[in-house]
Formats: structure tokens, C-alpha cells, sequence
């Protein structure tokens, strides 16, 4: 297959034009979200959906993180990262296929029926985690575009997918939240530096390769500015695969919490890597087994619990 993404192959940093659409469905009156809604996330790479789970829900939702939280030693070893410099956890991966909560909450049609309209096709979660930012040692996500990383280490091929993060915990300004530069998801940066074998084992902790040159970051940024989401639990920010974003560490008392879903069209699925001769393992990145999430209606603890 040809590559039309190139990254990490030259000693210079390259801005290529995307070549894919950001919207891939035609908006109707029975879209999962508006008009302005499609026409800002196609704008700007990213949207914010408040208010689409009760009370209840986002307790159930908060009573699971915890409780996965207290027992990493019930889930699968690898999938539990911890941060670069000390035990806290920082990602639990794969935990949707782990946990029937975080299940239900990725096949939630209010969820996946926006997935699917954006991407224009079925979906399946091309990786799932918890990311916990505790309070006063959370350390910070260098700034990246997970298409870039996702094609070169995975193997997916175009830009057909995007990323939910539902808040467990309030997002301020303050402890870390996640920033995007608005609009940079209509340019690939391609980054520089070979892929060390089984990068992913550093990687997860402090991402050292993949990431952009810093001239090629402040002309984005001066270009678009930076944007910093915040919101209750239960928001949901989706943003497109390509979008350029990071997060701060928090030093604030107030632990961050987030439910990560990355949904990818099924018509783009992983092939070989584009950039190393081995992909990364499945709990990263799901290969041709995923299955086609199939959208549920309800309230999230009907069918869990019954």
C-alpha cells in the first residue's frame, strides 16, 4: 500500500496537506449532532458534547474507575502503565475488553452513532484506556497527533479515525487538562528520528520519538492558538486522529480522570506498519479481530447490571 502519510524517514521535519476528509458523512436532520456541531468539528478538529449522561451515570462510571484503580493486580499486566518516575498509575489499557462497564459505555449509541457519522462508516475501538492524572504527581503528555504514531507503529492507513475522552473527574484549566491547536488537523507533521524496536515499552511512559519539532509546534500555534477544554464529568471531547494536542502535568491537589475510546472506521483497518517491521501489540492497537461495535440504547447501568 502506499504510503501517503510519510513520517520519521527524513532529517527534516515536513508540514504535507491532509488528504483525507475530516467529515466523511453529509449532514440530515437525523445526524447525532447539529449542523454548527459538524461544521466546528470539521472546522476546527475537535468538539465538546456536555450533558449526555444522567447523575447516576457518571457515578457509575466514577464507582468503576475507582475500583479499577484499587485492584490493577485483577487486570491483564501489560495493559497497566504506570507514571515515568514513580508507581502511580497512569494508563490502563485495553479496558474495555476488561471491564463490562467501560464495554457498554464504548457501544453507547450516543457515542458511537457520532463515530459513526463523523467517520462515515461502522466502527470498532481501535484502543481503549483510562488515563488517571493524580493530584500533585500527574505528569504531563508531550504534545503529538496520534495519526502520526498510529501509522508509522500501526499501520493504519488513513485519516478515518478519531478519539472520545469522557471526564470522570471536573476538568479545569488548572490540573492538567487536555490542549488541542484547533485547525492543525488539516496538516500531517511529519517527525524525524528512527523508531527504536519495541518503542511502545518507553513510549507509553514518556514519548521520546513520534513527537513534533519544537519550530514546527510554535508555527502551528501561531498560526491556530491553543485551546484548552475543560468541563464536569460526563462532558465528552471528541477530536479528529490528526489533531495536535498535550496536556500539562498537575500540581494541583485535584486528581484528572478520563475514559478514552478511540473509535476507527472499519474500512480502515490496520495493515502493516507504514514505519517499523513489527506493530505494536493488540492491547495498543487492535488488529483484524476487533469487532464492529454495534450502537446500544439505554441508560449505561440497565444492561450491566442485569
Amino acid at each position: 500500500m502506499q504510503d501517503i502519510y510519510p513520517s520519521r524517514q527524513s532529517v527534516q521535519a515536513e508540514m504535507l496537506p491532509r488528504l483525507d476528509p475530516v467529515v466523511h458523512s453529509d449532514w440530515t436532520n437525523d445526524a447525532p449532532i447539529t449542523q454548527d456541531q459538524a461544521a466546528m468539528f470539521d472546522r476546527d478538529g475537535y468538539l465538546v458534547l456536555d450533558d449526555l449522561f444522567s447523575e447516576e451515570e457518571v457515578t457509575f462510571l466514577q464507582r468503576e474507575a475507582g475500583k479499577l484503580l484499587a485492584d490493577p493486580d485483577a487486570l491483564e499486566a501489560e495493559t497497566v502503565i504506570s507514571e515515568p518516575d514513580g508507581r502511580e498509575i497512569r494508563s490502563i489499557f485495553r479496558i474495555h475488553a476488561q471491564s463490562p462497564v467501560i464495554a457498554r459505555l464504548a457501544a453507547d449509541e450516543r457515542l458511537a452513532n457520532v463515530a459513526r457519522f463523523l467517520l462515515g462508516d461502522d466502527v470498532y475501538i481501535h484502543q481503549s484506556r483510562l488515563n488517571y492524572k493524580p493530584g500533585f504527581q500527574g505528569k504531563e503528555f508531550y504534545w503529538h497527533s496520534d495519526f502520526e504514531t498510529w501509522h508509522v507503529e500501526d499501520g493504519m492507513p488513513r485519516m478515518r479515525a478519531l478519539s472520545m475522552s469522557v471526564l470522570l473527574a471536573e476538568n479545569t484549566p488548572n490540573n492538567g487538562p487536555l490542549m488541542l491547536i484547533p485547525g492543525s488537523h488539516r496538516t500531517f507533521l511529519t517527525c524525524v528520528g528512527e523508531t527504536p524496536e519495541d518503542h511502545y515499552r518507553m513510549s507509553l511512559k514518556r514519548q521520546e520519538y513520534g513527537v513534533p519539532d519544537e519550530d514546527s509546534l510554535a508555527e502551528l500555534a501561531d498560526r491556530h492558538g491553543i485551546v484548552a477544554p475543560t468541563g464536569k464529568p460526563g462532558a465528552v471531547v471528541i477530536f479528529d486522529c490528526n489533531a495536535m494536542h498535550g496536556s500539562n502535568g498537575n500540581i494541583t491537589p485535584f486528581p484528572r480522570a478520563n475514559a478514552f475510546l478511540v473509535y476507527n472506521a472499519v474500512s480502515n483497518r490496520l495493515v502493516a506498519p507504514f514505519g517499523v517491521d513489527k506493530p505494536r501489540p493488540d492491547f495498543i492497537a487492535a488488529r483484524a479481530q476487533a469487532e464492529t461495535v454495534v450502537p446500544q440504547a439505554g441508560p449505561l447501568m440497565a444492561e450491566v447490571l442485569a
